[in-house]
């Protein structure tokens, strides 16, 4: 990615640095609750003193349930005091995806559309949050109607990296990674259609999970997730470590009624192999240096915990990414253009998929016939391919980009808008559970993050993996 030469490798044009608790993990915040080190109440008034002190320049929130957040968070002491045993996430406070229904919070996607629309309901991924003790501050900032991999939109204006704030944090769930990332939360849930928890966790130095469609129940997305979206759309953790999304999965997998996909969450029936298949780049996304390096640190790391490692991509995956283009591409233009009509195409990933893929045309039935036959073919094969192999991979061409940016030149190659995530987009179309571990920075000082994936219900394994990654690159910070 081009960069002035002369440019300083500090974060002198981010944030201040989050008081040290406030950098902690999910995990260890619940255990300092539990023990009485520290109370809820006083966890939470931390929080919501450091979005007071840093959400003006970093546009992370939509609402902030601060008198609540404060409420349940008495409640506990009490119930503590009582001898109550706290929930595994008890006291930890977290936020939500504005595109997830909190009850009483606006759910608006971002969009003039849906302007004004409060939930009436909790989502059943907060719900389920709620009874393991978490505790809900508030909704943060999407990209408009989520069609987007930076976080913009008319309703909410933008949402900058904590790190550097001339530069994004990622989209759709760019609030999501910004606030956590920012110390304002612990951990939080966002959403992921091509790519919207990988890119922002990566962006961030975040760890998050895209689960197989149907473990973590999307009842409760805006817009729901059904009919072709249940396929590639999904809900999930983001948090700073993998022990806390193997924490969060725990709490929030699980069959739901709502879910078009739900699922029980049993493994498939692969025999997991210490085996990953890698690349660090692709002829059409050409990767910086140091995004290679992250991808070279960590086969080093499984190498170095016994695990087979082979140069290898499954045949196939270059097909996934042009399906994806229909399924979230065409068929999200012409279930917005109701609400957009020929504005549709302003948005960031119609507009992208117009500009550098061709022009569109509206689908016929019979095209979206066979694009969807091909995906199930496509993903029987991947599958198979894999066995119980894990897949390592770049999230994106380089680290954050700065806002409104949208074409870089990588080693002589100009690569445009939707080309630089392509490394996302075909888990989504093909329905498989990937993680994101921050394993490297760039020359800025920004983070680089390695997508681990793996065949449909490996969720377990893509974390198991991740979670050697993240032991052997230790803090990322120290990682150039």
């Amino acid at each position: 990615m081009t960069r002035d030469s002369s440019e300083p490798a500090t974060y002198d044009r981010g944030l201040p640095p989050a008081p040290d608790l406030l950098t902690r993990d999910a995990r260890t915040l619940a255990r300092l609750v539990a023990a009485g080190e520290i109370s809820a109440l006083e966890l939470v008034d931390l929080h919501l003193a450091r979005i007071a002190e840093v959400d003006g320049a970093l546009g992370a929130f939509v609402d902030v349930a601060a008198d609540a957040a404060r409420e349940e968070a008495r409640r506990q002491d009490e119930g503590a005091a009582r001898g109550e045993a706290r929930g595994p996430l008890g006291g930890v406070p977290v936020t939500v995806k504005s595109a997830i229904e909190v009850a009483g919070l606006r759910c608006e996607t971002g969009s003039p559309a849906r302007a004004g629309v409060t939930a009436t309901g909790d989502a059943v991924v907060v719900q389920r949050l709620r009874a393991a003790g978490a505790i809900v501050l508030g909704t943060t900032n999407v990209a408009e109607m989520l069609m987007g991999y930076e976080t913009v939109n008319p309703l909410h204006g933008r949402t900058s990296h904590p790190l550097d704030l001339s530069r994004t944090p990622g989209g759709s769930s760019g609030g999501e990674s910004a606030a956590i990332a920012a110390g304002c939360s612990a951990a939080g849930i966002g959403s992921d259609g091509g790519g919207s928890i990988r890119v922002p966790a990566h962006f961030t130095g975040l760890c998050g999970l895209k689960p197989t469609p149907g473990r973590i129940p999307a009842t409760g997305h805006q817009p729901p997730c059904l009919g072709p979206f249940a396929l590639i759309g999904v809900v999930g953790p983001i948090a700073r470590t993998i022990g806390d999304l193997q924490l969060l999965d725990s709490v929030l997998a699980g069959w739901d009624a709502g879910d078009p996909l739900g699922a029980t969450g049993q493994a498939m029936p692969f025999a997991a192999e210490a085996t990953a298949w890698w690349c660090d780049s692709h002829p059409e996304a050409p990767t910086t240096p140091e995004t290679r390096r992250a991808i070279a640190a960590a086969v080093d790391g499984l190498a170095a915990a016994g695990w087979a490692t082979q140069a290898r991509v499954p045949a196939g995956l270059d097909d996934a990414v042009t399906l994806w283009n229909v399924v979230f591409g065409d068929v999200g233009e012409l279930l917005l253009a109701g609400a957009y009509g020929e504005g549709v195409r302003g948005l960031p990933i119609p507009g992208a998929l117009h500009l550098e893929r061709g022009p569109r045309r509206s689908l016929t039935a019979l095209e979206l016939a066979t694009t969807l036959i091909a995906r199930d073919e496509l993903r029987a094969s991947v599958s198979r391919q894999l066995g119980g192999r894990l897949l390592l991979s770049p999230v994106s061409i380089g680290p954050a980009f700065r806002h409104d940016e949208r074409v870089w030149v990588v080693n002589g190659r100009e690569v445009g808008y939707l080309e630089a995530t392509r490394y996302t987009q075909w888990g989504n179309l093909l329905g498989l559970p990937a993680a994101v571990v921050p394993a490297g920075r760039s020359a800025e000082g920004l983070p680089i993050g390695v997508q681990v994936a793996g065949a449909p219900f490996m969720d377990a394994h893509v974390l198991a993996c991740a979670a050697v990654i993240e032991r052997h690159i230790g803090d990322w910070r120290t990682r150039g």
